[in-house]
């Protein structure tokens, strides 16, 4: 017998080989239907993996992520079979689940694929899928792997069996199907319903620019025909929220081939829109004691060599700067942190003066490949709300919880309010990925990790996704169309003081290190304005709105009294314009709802007589006649209502 220890802590006895599936069985018969993947001892594997040893099991349904990848990765072994019958001699690569659905990397030789193709694969996949072929693991050697894709003339397979070590290689087999694969699938392909493919694109083998450029398939599946309408239709929805749509039609920023890919261009309303967002932070950083630096946009070579960010990044970003001095070399500044080192180090520290809190919007650089730049979200030039805080390892805890309360604060203000927060700590099987030493990587780690317990968030804890310097807090914000997205992050880091001999004086008269943390409430501006315009549709928080209030003009005969509005409105620090073109009042209101203007003022005989303006709210319609003293009061609460003081 084998004891098998459930998610919640009860403990079930079976017969050995007993499998995922036999175990859901004996919790009931429903659970069994739903169950499409499982976990054991933290490792993926089948729902008929017979289990030998004690052990805890996870069984996952659709409603878990892990069941959700399983399923999508399942698929993609659909779609290879589909496109292996419809184009003959395709090379399969690789074919992994991704957040969204999945995708497969094809050579496909002098064939050619296009979305026109995409009903004939689809229809393709699910006669495959209405088989309800059921999903084999089989181990192999390595000799028999290589083989097998030899035989195929697959160089790409062979290349990744190569780098394998025999006695871990498995085949997967559904039908007449095979594919070199690590596990982790549905039971049958029968499970798969529906199914879409979404685009098509060009890949290099291994992200490598200077190997073959492949054919990558993206799609996604769902167990119901109305999963997939609802996904489509909320796909039709991102489509309207595109940043880079609404950026064009708002005016915030645009790009230019001459000035380079990936290297926005803020427009006046942008460059109003970002400075807003500054001046906010800012305000609230004052409050919290921080101070402003400034540092160049380059430094020299040595400077990224010593904080260690050469050695990781320097291959992969731009190249030096040379001077017409012999060996002289500067970099485009990929980090601040480095600079504000160098500040914190131009004199002495005692413990009295600390902590120390430095912040900057500086501008980064790094050179992100043509294929990965994506509008605002992935760019080569772009600013950080950073600050970098230098502290006594006693004031660490305290700092912490200062820079999670002061997240919480931009959220708050912006309408993020679902969000979880993700521990992030090393790998402990690939320790050549960090600096430092292991003493120090756990004294970050259990700060982090305090801190986020005595505030209550709800966290989790992800291995492997910390820095190369330090575990961080991540806070992944869901927005109003459910994506995840990772805004702001707090980092703790015991590496770079010692790797830029940063000191202060101790109250025992001896010198000692201090502790940084890295913080970013946005992360980059440009990033984060572009999840913003997303989530709110452009329909900005009312105190970030580039015009609060458009005044309209029935006629030019009542242009100078929109004016005195406008002058009484600007008096109360109301943002508005005259809109006075020669348009009817129709033309005029569409205009101004197609730039989402919070509120319309339309003016006339009636008003003017009254002292008054005809109020019109962006997608809500009339509001009826109001004072300008009524619609300063009508602004001003519904800006105090968003924006708290912090």
């Amino acid at each position: 017998m084998i004891k098998i220890t459930l998610p919640d802590g009860s403990v079930k006895e079976f017969e050995k080989n007993t499998t995922p599936m036999d175990v859901a069985k004996s919790i009931s018969e429903g659970l069994a239907r739903n169950v499409i993947s499982a976990s054991f001892n933290g490792t993926k594997v089948e729902t008929v993996t017979p289990l030998t040893t004690d052990g805890s099991l996870v069984l996952y349904t659709w409603n878990d992520d892990e069941g959700k990848q399983a399923f999508w990765h399942s698929t993609s072994h659909i779609m290879a079979q589909a496109l292996e019958a419809l184009y003959p001699g395709v090379k399969l690569t690789i074919g992994p689940s991704i957040d969204n659905g999945f995708y497969y990397d094809i050579d496909l030789g002098d064939q050619t694929i296009s979305e026109k193709d995409f009903p004939a694969i689809e229809a393709k996949m699910l006669e495959i899928a209405r088989g309800k072929h059921d999903y084999k693991m089989r181990a192999v050697t390595k000799a028999e792997a290589l083989d097998f894709y030899k035989k195929q003339g697959n160089e790409f397979k062979v290349e990744l069996i190569e780098n394998l070590e025999d006695g871990t290689i498995t085949f997967c087999d559904h039908d007449t199907f095979t594919d070199l694969c690590r596990g982790g699938h549905i039971p049958n392909t029968g499970i798969v319903k529906a199914v879409k493919l979404l685009s098509v694109a060009g890949a290099y083998w291994r992200g490598d620019e200077n190997k073959p450029q492949l054919t990558r398939i993206y799609g996604i599946s769902f167990p119901k025909q109305k999963d997939l309408k609802e996904y489509l239709e909320l796909l039709e929805e991102a489509k309207k929220r595109d940043h880079r749509k609404l950026g064009k039609e708002l005016e915030l920023f645009t790009f230019s081939q001459k000035v380079g890919q990936g290297l926005p261009l803020w427009l006046p309303k942008g460059a109003a829109l970002r400075e807003r967002l500054e001046n906010f932070l800012k305000k609230a950083q004052k409050q919290a004691g921080y101070e402003q630096v400034v540092s160049p946009h380059i430094g020299q070579k040595e400077l990224y060599v010593t904080s260690g960010h050469y050695a990781k990044y320097g291959e992969d970003s731009f190249q030096p700067i040379r001077t017409p001095k012999m060996d002289e070399e500067f970099l485009l500044k990929p980090m601040n942190c480095p600079h504000h080192c160098e500040i914190y180090n131009s004199r002495p520290w005692s413990y009295k003066e600390l902590p120390k809190r430095y912040a900057e919007f500086g501008t980064v650089y790094r050179y992100e490949q043509s294929g990965e730049l994506h509008g605002l979200t992935r760019v080569r030039g772009f600013t950080q709300d950073d600050a970098h805080i230098f502290c006594t390892p006693d004031q660490l805890d305290e700092e912490f919880k200062k820079v999670i309360d002061l997240v919480l604060y931009v959220f708050g203000s912006l309408g993020f309010e679902n969000f979880t927060a993700q521990v992030s700590l090393r790998d402990p099987e690939k320790p050549e990925k960090y600096i430092g030493s292991d003493e120090n990587w756990e004294k970050a780690e259990a700060a982090i990790i305090n801190a986020a317990k005595e505030k209550e968030l709800n966290y989790v804890i992800e291995t492997g996704e910390a820095a190369f310097y330090g575990p961080k807090l991540d806070f992944m914000v869901k927005d109003a169309l459910g994506r995840s997205w990772q805004l702001g992050t707090i980092q703790v880091d015991y590496n770079l003081p010692e790797r830029f001999d940063l000191n202060y004086k101790g109250s025992d008269d001896k010198l000692h290190r201090p502790v940084m943390i890295h913080r970013a409430p946005f992360g980059s501006m440009e990033r984060f304005i572009a999840i913003l315009l997303e989530h709110t549709a452009g329909n900005f928080p009312l105190w970030l709105m580039p015009e609060q209030a458009t005044i309209l003009s029935i006629s030019e005969k009542y242009e100078k009294y929109a004016e005195k509005v406008l002058n009484l409105l600007e008096n109360a620090e109301i943002r508005a314009l005259v809109d006075n073109r020669n348009e009817t009042i129709g033309k005029k209101i569409r205009d101004a709802e197609m730039q989402k203007t919070p509120y319309m003022l339309i003016v006339g005989e009636q008003e003017e007589k009254d002292g008054t303006v005809s109020v019109r709210k962006h997608g809500e319609g009339d509001l009826g006649t109001l004072t300008i003293k009524e619609f300063s009061d009508l602004i001003n609460t519904e800006i105090n209502r968003t924006l708290k003081k912090f």
